[in-house]
């Protein structure tokens, strides 16, 4: 028997559909049901090595831990990395198909794109209770209707009802959720089943009578309202929410192309600022270079805006410096893309590092464990310390100097200049190693934030939020159990 489908669509980008979604996923699985996430095609520059060893949004990695399992490339069979210009990489069930033209997807490869969705979808719901579906954007973008394969297509295809969700923290939610309604087409109507009003602040008696308006204009139950809660320690899903603290002792980069920042998140309980022009790395104790998807172009716009001089004179007067995978290799002498796969051609890096970088296919996607090796300043008390993580890089690095860590298959990875300064890794996640954490605090004389609600019991107080807010006789109806 295939698995039921529910699906969150939402009356526009960043309502809150990624969070509602993921908070379903642990309502249901507290109830004892496997329950899986679903999106089928997610444009994100912050992914995760999944199960099977390929890569998936962040997003639905967030989702598959909320509904207690492990993430697998099925749950976002279609991942779109953003590259330089119009262009995005197209990853098919965790594995890199081709680089294309926003144009040429939309045109000639979404349809593909659809079928493998479709695959993916089918093979789920052969192995779950419930699945929860998230959308993309909404629906109602008419000029996308033909080509979209991410909201009603998805939904028609899974036979799932529709929950609409509106931000009303932004205005204007009243009319989003009429309008996208009219919008629609009427067989598209059809399949919205209710309404949830996201982010509400105040006097919920003064939101009523637009409630009422929007149940009378479309003919849909409201079937709650979420207020307004601080779910900050679950990861952002395109972009960072945290504005930075000045005067912070950390300083992170903030590269155009900048991908999985969640890399840096641990850090905003020590606290850090971004750096975006050169003054922004002075007087910092620790600069982080993080990971980028187009390490060449951001190179380039470290050097247009002087960073890379600051980074280096910031190292030279004393501070530590860190770079994440693409950070790490632009720490490095040289950089070669024989094979276009980045830009073509050769880039000078930052010299701080004894490194050469060449870019080649395959792309290395595995998750990892090792040992750190070296004594780096920024991270007091870690030689020796066992880490886990993940690697996403096409880079392949040959260093001069030392290594970092030892992984378990007895390979190295990284490097740490003589002095201890300056260290880099392609091991996403370091800094959610507790240890490390910790230590990077001491370096900065900065103890972590007692306090404040993890992952988990955001997640649980999010299930609880559902729980306690909509309408669940109704929810569990369109979800199948009752």
């Amino acid at each position: 028997m295939r698995a039921s489908c529910l699906m969150v669509q939402g009356t526009g980008s960043h309502v809150g559909k990624t969070v509602v979604a993921a908070g379903l996923c642990r309502l249901y699985a507290r109830r004892g049901l496997k329950v899986a996430p679903f999106k089928s095609q997610n444009m994100s520059l912050n992914s995760v090595v999944a199960l099977e060893g390929g890569e998936i949004a962040r997003a639905q990695e967030l989702q598959a831990r909320a509904a207690g399992v492990e993430p697998s490339v099925l749950m976002n069979p279609v991942l779109l990395k953003p590259r330089e210009g119009h262009k995005c990489e197209v990853i098919f069930l965790g594995e890199h198909v081709r680089d294309c033209w926003a144009g040429e997807y939309t045109k000639q490869v979404s349809r593909e794109a659809l079928e493998v969705a479709a695959g993916a979808l089918q093979r789920l719901r052969a192995d779950c209770d419930l699945v929860v579906i998230e959308g993309a954007g909404s629906p109602a973008e008419v000029n996308l209707r033909r080509y979209d394969i991410c909201n009603m297509k998805v939904a028609r295809m899974a036979d799932a009802p529709v929950l609409l969700v509106a931000d009303i923290d932004r205005g204007g939610a009243i009319a989003s959720v009429v309008g996208t309604m009219e919008v629609l087409r009427p067989d598209e109507r059809e399949m919205v089943k209710g309404v949830i009003v996201n982010k509400f602040r105040g006097d919920l008696s003064l939101l009523e009578p637009g409630l009422s308006y929007i149940e009378r204009k479309t003919g849909k139950p409201v079937m709650g309202v979420l207020p307004h809660v601080d779910f900050s320690a679950l990861d952002e899903e395109d972009t960072p929410s945290y504005q930075g603290e000045a005067g912070a002792p950390a300083a992170v980069v903030a590269l155009p192309y900048m991908s999985n920042f969640t890399d840096v998140r641990p850090l905003e309980a020590p606290g850090f600022r971004w750096a975006r022009r050169p003054g922004d790395v002075r007087g910092a104790r620790l600069i982080i270079l993080p990971g980028s998807r187009n390490t060449f172009a951001d190179l380039d716009w470290l050097a247009s805006s002087g960073l890379d001089r600051a980074v280096v004179e910031a190292r030279e007067e004393g501070a530590a410096v860190v770079g994440l995978c693409g950070g790490y290799q632009m720490l490095g002498r040289v950089l070669r893309d024989p094979e276009g796969i980045e830009a073509g051609g050769t880039r000078d890096g930052l010299g701080l590092l004894d490194l050469e970088t060449e870019y080649r296919s395959p792309k290395i996607t595995r998750r990892s464990t090792g040992r750190i090796l070296a004594r780096p300043a920024a991270l007091p008390g870690c030689e020796g310390t066992q880490v886990s993580g993940y690697e996403i890089h096409t880079g392949r690095v040959r260093n001069g100097g030392r290594p970092f860590l030892e992984l378990e298959d007895g390979s190295t990875d990284g490097a740490v200049s003589d002095d201890g300064l300056v260290f880099g890794t392609h091991l996403h996640g370091l800094f959610d190693n507790r240890p490390v954490l910790e230590a990077a605090g001491r370096f900065l004389d900065r103890p972590l934030a007692a306090g404040g609600d993890g992952p988990v019991e955001c997640l649980d107080a999010l299930a609880d939020l559902i729980e306690s807010e909509l309408d669940m006789d109704l929810m569990d109806g369109l979800a199948g159990f009752r």
